[in-house]
């Protein structure tokens, strides 16, 4: 089964201009090491050298964050979008 990967378009010069792109995998860690390995340079920024998930990349499956499910082994199913949302940082502070 095919779930949809909503790409941010921060990374997007890094999947082919895609916004959007169906990978299979029966969880989250699966979908997104098969994104990994068809776009490989999107790895690094997906991925730090200890193969897991960078802290500043937020994952979602519908609208819950998969640090507050089972994270990587969060499973997906029919109906399912997973949307990739990098932090941001940076501004100036209010005063």
């Amino acid at each position: 089964m095919a779930t949809p990967v909503l790409i941010p378009t921060a990374l997007r010069a890094f999947a082919d201009a895609q916004t959007r792109v169906e990978v299979e995998g029966r969880t989250v860690g699966e979908v997104l090491a098969n994104l990994a390995a068809r776009y490989s340079e999107l790895r690094r920024h997906l991925y730090a050298d200890d193969g897991r998930l960078r802290s500043f990349v937020n994952v979602y499956v519908n609208d819950e964050d998969i640090r507050a499910l089972a994270r990587d082994a969060t499973p997906v199913g029919p109906g399912d979008t997973i949307s990739i949302v990098p932090a941001i940082a940076g501004g100036k502070a209010a005063r």
